[in-house]
């Protein structure tokens, strides 16, 4: 097993993102480096806010509270506007907010600022709506928003009244003609589809997202869906499970750089997801036990970040950030 380094911190870190070997909390200002530990940015957001997103060119961010009505929109170290959500049922799921980049090159931010079931894609430089008009809705919480790497889609690993968790991923360059698109089911079939509730989803790439179902199920029929306690990798050219692996444990949050996945519950995991094997873990890195995008306010989602590359994982503790170098792959199950 590879050692863990710790960077100690002042304070537990908020958000973190990797910006070259440097690790940033734009929510706490601070970031630190391998060379020289801790420093002070020149902003910070104050305790209303709790986490945040990053662009992947950096000039765009959003801090925001994970379980509150408001959110910032920042370019570079300057508050370009407030954002808010609906306070309908807002303490009890993840503020939905993502940022990304079309097909086109434009650097978008998407989000509910109307209302809870109703999604907006907005430019993120000019915040022209480029989804406005006469809409509909479906009664789908929409949380944990995310951009396919080729702007192409985006995901959202929400819930309806149960609570149950779903996933639905929609046609990004389709909305900007037709935002009646967003108000729809999405393009992934219900048939294979999934048959139990959503934990957590992610982007693998442009084409395969990954989508970890929990106990809970809605048929017990033997389908070829994504049933209880699966691991898939679903294929949107091919509308198809390329790979469904059972798991003995909680995934709970999904991360995915580089074509694989971690699992953050309890402790990291490096999951193959082919088969669901983990590669590697670290039980000394404690994460909080969080399932899905709702419920619970005193179990918050874990602090991490995957850097770019894939070789890195982050996670924020109470005294400092555990830092992970990742086997190789090829390098086969650590023992």
């Amino acid at each position: 097993m590879r050692p863990v380094v710790l960077l100690e911190t002042t304070a537990p870190a908020q958000s973190l993102v990797w910006q070259g070997d440097s690790l940033v909390d734009l929510v706490g200002g601070r970031v630190w480096n391998p060379a020289d530990g801790e420093h002070r940015t020149v902003t910070g957001y104050g305790p209303a806010f709790d986490r945040s997103v990053v662009s992947s060119s950096g000039r765009h961010s959003v801090v925001y509270a994970e379980r509150g009505t408001r959110a910032l929109r920042v370019q570079g170290s300057r508050v370009v506007r407030e954002l808010t959500r609906s306070p309908y049922h807002a303490e009890d799921f993840d503020y939905p907010v993502a940022l990304g980049v079309l097909p086109d090159g434009r650097e978008i931010l998407v989000h509910c600022p109307e209302e809870y079931n109703v999604l907006h894609v907005e430019e993120a430089e000019s915040g022209k709506c480029l989804t406005s008009g006469p809409r509909g809705d479906r009664d789908v919480f929409h949380s944990r928003l995310s951009v396919s790497r080729d702007g192409r889609h985006l995901l959202v690993a929400g819930w309806v009244w149960h609570p149950y968790g779903i996933a639905e991923v929609f046609d990004l360059e389709a909305t900007v003609t037709d935002p009646a698109a967003l108000d729809g089911p999405g393009v992934l079939p219900m048939e294979p589809g999934i048959d139990a509730e959503v934990e957590s989803a992610c982007w693998l790439d442009g084409d395969r997202l990954v989508v970890a179902t929990g106990e809970e199920f809605l048929d017990d029929e033997e389908l070829p869906a994504l049933g209880p306690r699966e691991l898939g990798v679903w294929s949107l050219a091919e509308r198809r499970w390329m790979h469904r692996s059972r798991v003995d444990f909680t995934i709970g949050t999904l991360l995915a750089e580089g074509g694989r996945v971690v699992s953050l519950h309890g402790h990291p995991r490096l999951i193959d997801v082919t088969t669901g094997v983990v590669l590697a873990e670290w039980p000394e890195v404690a994460v909080a036990r969080r399932e899905g995008a709702y419920g619970v306010t005193h179990v918050p989602t874990p602090v991490a970040a995957l850097h770019p590359d894939g070789t890195r994982l982050a996670v924020a503790q109470t005294g400092s950030i555990a830092v992970i170098r990742l086997p190789d792959p090829g390098e086969g199950q650590a023992p």
